[in-house]
């Protein structure tokens, strides 16, 4: 490099490259790990975060008071869905097909519940094992699109319980959870 009169040259050493990428990293990322601790105003929960439905009658509505239309009505208690924002009493909703809206809170339950592999329609049934090990006893076999309910998930392996069955699913065959995501 030449060096002109009147001009200061700098070379960063490579501990200052180190320590300028680093600060740059974590500006870039400081957004996503802050949404993922952001909290409800309403409740001061998580947000976003997994609940399941209620009633099997709730109205999906365009936003967030009776007097906005109603988009779709779910007829299945127990359904899974995200909450992805709060307003009041008020919740706005995800479901496993992307379809989002508004929900009374009343609706709603912290009851754990998944579905099983819904992005799989027209797969064969998943084995659910005795223990949360690929190679343990199959002791149901569950159809995409089940609702179980979540009893426990330890990041890897989701423990289901419903009528007639009780083991364990990866938990990447679930939607309800989030990826590694504990719940007790």
């Amino acid at each position: 490099m030449a060096h002109c009169p009147g001009t200061a040259s700098f070379i960063p050493s490579p501990r200052a490259l180190t320590a300028g990428l680093f600060a740059a990293l974590t500006l870039a990322f400081a957004p996503a790990a802050l949404a993922q601790q952001a909290v409800g105003p309403a409740t001061g929960l998580p947000v976003p975060r997994y609940v399941s439905l209620k009633s099997d009658h709730v109205n999906l509505r365009e936003g967030p008071s009776k007097d906005h239309a109603t988009k779709w009505i779910y007829q299945r208690a127990g359904l899974p869905v995200e909450i992805t924002a709060e307003y009041e009493t008020w919740r706005r909703i995800r479901d496993s097909e992307g379809a989002e809206g508004w929900v009374l809170h009343s609706l709603l339950s912290g009851k754990r519940t998944a579905l099983v592999a819904p992005w799989k329609k027209d797969a064969a049934p998943f084995p659910l094992r005795a223990e949360p090990q690929n190679d343990s006893n199959i002791v149901a076999k569950l159809a995409p699109g089940v609702v179980a309910n979540v009893k426990k998930c330890d990041g890897g392996w989701c423990r289901l319980k419903g009528e007639g069955y009780d083991g364990y699913l990866p938990q990447t065959n679930l939607w309800g959870v989030y990826p590694d995501e504990k719940v007790e």
